[in-house]
């Protein structure tokens, strides 16, 4: 039988670093545009600055669920959700009081919108949300029935093979909306699709080792191995 949750000595702190990790990201992900540099299949390499923290989110999402099981991840990704629409919140609240005159001379009111007022309109917000909640939950799903299926084997493939298919659901569902709502130009759409994409599933499969790592510590610690069957 599986520990009460509040037994578990790790938990809150991976919970901690998903959550930090997705409210980080998404304040990145405004803030800048980065040019590779070169071109693939002949569209320009860009992506935006949350690509470059936000899989790690993804490492911490497969193991909760490898370690803790569906249930408990599904818990910790609601969590993150509520944080991200607190965090949005703020930041529009904030961009609508009345800012102090020294301030505004020195950094402005138009330079925070630039920035930080970007993950506070209704687009990116919008795109934010519900490409978090597709990718995180069909990544946890898919690795939990894997898990099943593969009889627990293979760690490395139904972390990778549920991550092709979150990361895939979260990179087009964002963009498709945050381009809809003109946060992005329709131009860069396909260069931040492939580069987005190709970047965050190329970081996971790299932290692999750490994924297998953390999952045999914590299961070791916490004396549970959960299967969702």
């Amino acid at each position: 039988m599986d520990n009460p949750v509040s037994s578990y000595k790790h938990l809150h702190i991976i919970a901690s670093f998903f959550v930090v990790i997705l409210v980080v990201s998404n304040i990145a992900s405004a803030a800048k545009i980065v040019d590779v540099g070169f071109s693939l299949f002949s569209v320009r390499l860009v992506f935006d600055g949350g690509t470059l923290l936000f899989p790690f989110a993804y490492v911490l999402g497969d193991v909760l669920t490898e370690v803790y099981g569906f249930r408990t991840a599904r818990k910790v990704i609601w969590t993150g959700f509520i944080a991200l629409a607190l965090s949005a919140l703020t930041f529009f609240i904030l961009g609508r009081l009345p800012p102090e005159n020294l301030w505004e001379t020195e950094t402005g009111s138009a330079a925070y919108n630039a920035v930080l007022g970007g993950i506070s309109s209704g687009g990116i917000v919008l795109a934010s949300l519900c490409a978090y909640l597709a990718g995180e939950l069909s990544n946890a799903a898919v690795l939990s029935k894997l898990k099943v299926m593969m009889k627990g084997r293979l760690l490395w493939v139904r972390t990778i093979g549920s991550t092709l298919i979150g990361e895939f659901l979260d990179t087009l569902i964002f963009l498709l909306i945050a381009t809809a709502a003109g946060v992005f130009t329709r131009e860069i759409f396909f260069s931040l699709l492939l580069t987005n994409y190709i970047l965050k599933c190329a970081i996971e499969a790299a932290v692999t080792p750490f994924t297998y790592w953390a999952c045999a510590f914590l299961k070791r610690k916490e004396g549970i191995d959960t299967y969702d069957s």
